[in-house]
C-alpha cells in the first residue's frame, strides 16, 4: 500500500535533514503565518453564538438573568415556537460538526508543520514547480522596487513642470512691464512655456507606464500568488493526511484500525485531488503571467525609452509620436488642472 501512495507524477518527498533543511529552496514564512492565525481565529461561524454542552465555553456565550428580568421572567407560561428546540439543537450539532473538522485538521496540520521544521518528517516538493515561484516571488519584489521609482520620477516630473510653468508666467509678465528687456523675457517666456508643454506630454507617458506596472504587480502578479497560497495550503494538508494515511498502515490490523484506515484513505485521497488541482492551476496560471508579463513590459519599455529619449532630446515632434504610437491622450488644454495625468 505504501508504494502506492507515494507514487506522484513529478514530484517527490524530500527529507527534512536534522537543520530543518529542505535543499536550495527557500521556506515560505507566510505559510506558518497563515496557520498560526487560523489556530488563532478558528473556523468561521456566521450563525446565533451557541454554547453546547459546555465544552470550551466561555463567558461570552452566557446570557446574565439580569438582561432577562424584564421580559421572560415575567413570561413564565409563555410556550416556545413550535419546532424552536429543534432547529436550535440542530444548528448546535453543525457548529460542532464544523468545530471538530476544523479542530482535526489544524492538528495534523500543525503536527506536520513542526515535523517538517525540526526534521522528523518529509515533505512532497515539485522543484520545478517551486523554482517557479520563487522565480515569481523575486521578479514581483523587483517590479515594485520600479513601481516606486517610477511614481517618484512622476512627482519629480510633475514638480518641474509646475515651475516652469510659474517661471514662464513670471517671464510673460515682465515682458509687458519692461520695454528695455522685453525681448529678453519674451523669448524666455515662450520656451518655458515649450518645455512645460513637453513636460506634460512626458508626464502622460511615465503615468501610462505607472498604471500598467501597478496592474500588472498588483493585480496580475498578485493573483497568482493567491493561488500559490492556496496550493502550498494543499500540500500542507496533503502531506499531513499522507502521513497520517502511512502510520495507520503500520499499526496493528485489528477491526478498530482497519476502520480507521477506510477513513483516513477518504481523506488522503480527497486532500490529494485538492494539491493536484491546485498545483496544475498555479502551472498554468504561472505561463500566462509569464507571456503576459513579456508582451506588457515589452510595450511599456519601449514607450519609457522613446519618450524619455525624445524629451531630453528636445524633439517635440518625436514626444508626441510616442504618445500617439501607444494611444494615450491628454487632457484638453485649458483645464483646471494640469493635463499629463490620463485616467487609466
Amino acid at each position: 500500500m505504501s508504494d502506492g501512495l507515494l507514487s506522484k507524477a513529478a514530484t517527490m518527498e524530500i527529507p527534512i535533514s536534522s537543520n530543518g533543511d529542505a535543499g536550495s529552496l527557500p521556506e515560505d514564512d507566510g505559510l506558518e503565518q497563515d496557520l498560526q492565525q487560523v489556530m488563532v481565529s478558528g473556523p468561521n461561524l456566521n450563525e446565533t453564538s451557541i454554547v453546547s454542552g459546555g465544552y470550551g465555553g466561555t463567558a461570552e456565550g452566557i446570557i446574565p438573568t439580569s438582561a432577562i428580568k424584564g421580559s421572560a421572567l415575567h413570561q413564565p407560561h409563555a410556550s416556545p415556537a413550535p419546532g424552536g428546540d429543534e432547529l436550535v439543537r440542530g444548528i448546535a450539532v453543525e457548529k460542532f460538526d464544523i468545530v471538530k473538522k476544523w479542530g482535526i485538521n489544524t492538528y495534523k496540520c500543525t503536527k506536520q508543520l513542526l515535523s517538517e521544521r525540526f526534521g522528523r518528517g518529509s515533505r512532497t516538493v515539485d522543484l520545478e514547480l517551486e523554482t517557479q515561484i520563487e522565480l515569481l516571488r523575486e521578479t514581483k519584489r523587483k517590479y515594485e522596487g520600479i513601481l516606486q521609482l517610477a511614481r517618484a520620477l512622476t512627482a519629480h516630473l510633475y514638480s518641474l513642470v509646475q515651475t516652469q510653468h510659474a517661471l514662464g508666467d513670471a517671464f510673460a509678465d515682465l515682458s509687458q512691464k519692461s520695454p528695455e528687456l522685453q525681448e529678453e523675457f519674451g523669448y524666455n517666456a515662450e520656451t518655458q512655456k515649450l518645455l512645460c508643454k513637453n513636460g506634460e506630454t512626458l508626464l502622460g507617458a511615465v503615468n501610462f507606464f505607472v498604471s500598467s506596472i501597478n496592474t500588472l504587480v498588483n493585480k496580475t502578479m498578485e493573483d497568482t500568488l493567491m493561488t500559490v497560497k492556496q496550493y502550498e495550503t494543499a500540500r500542507l494538508e496533503y502531506d499531513a493526511y499522507r502521513t497520517d494515511l502511512e502510520e495507520l498502515s503500520l499499526a496493528p490490523r485489528d477491526a478498530s484500525t482497519l476502520c480507521r484506515l477506510d477513513t483516513a484513505q477518504s481523506h488522503f485521497q480527497s486532500h490529494k485531488d485538492k494539491y493536484e488541482k491546485l498545483r496544475a492551476d498555479v502551472g498554468i496560471k504561472l505561463k500566462f503571467l509569464e507571456e503576459n508579463k513579456v508582451k506588457v513590459m515589452h510595450k511599456q519599455l519601449l514607450l519609457f525609452h522613446n519618450a524619455i529619449s525624445a524629451y531630453f532630446a528636445g524633439n517635440q515632434q518625436q514626444l508626441e509620436q510616442s504618445l500617439k504610437q501607444f494611444n494615450i491622450k491628454l487632457r484638453p488644454p485649458g483645464a483646471e488642472k494640469p493635463s499629463w495625468l490620463e485616467e487609466q
